[in-house]
């Protein structure tokens, strides 16, 4: 028997209905590699922000904390570069093939607009 995360990931790799979403066209699903990879990026933020958390309850250093918390923006920084890169390549390019590409580009502006703030 599949466990329950091995479940996920065998049902991460199907494209998942549109609806799941929020979308009118469904998601390209991220390769078992990439997923990995991203998991781990993201395992490995909440590390440091559990360190930040611990640096503050011992009263440590402000510069020092400070520092961290830069390096944890840039860390996320780079996973949403990462699943930004995903989503155009993958799934706006999808939805351009299937005639559902103005919507998608407008959504992908919207996000991209976010991070320019």
């Amino acid at each position: 028997m599949a466990s329950p995360r091995s479940r996920r990931t065998s049902e991460a790799s199907e494209a998942a209905p549109a609806e799941a979403h929020g979308t009118r066209y469904p998601a390209v699903a991220h390769g078992r590699d990439e997923t990995a990879a991203l998991s781990k990026r993201l395992h490995r933020i909440e590390g440091q922000i559990r360190g930040i958390g611990r640096m503050i309850d011992e009263d440590r250093y402000c510069v020092d904390i400070l520092t961290q918390v830069s390096a944890v923006q840039s860390a996320l920084d780079a996973l949403a570069l990462k699943l930004l890169e995903h989503h155009l390549h993958g799934c706006v390019t999808h939805a351009v093939v299937s005639g559902n590409g103005a919507h998608a580009i407008d959504e992908a502006l919207t996000v991209i607009r976010k991070f320019g703030r």
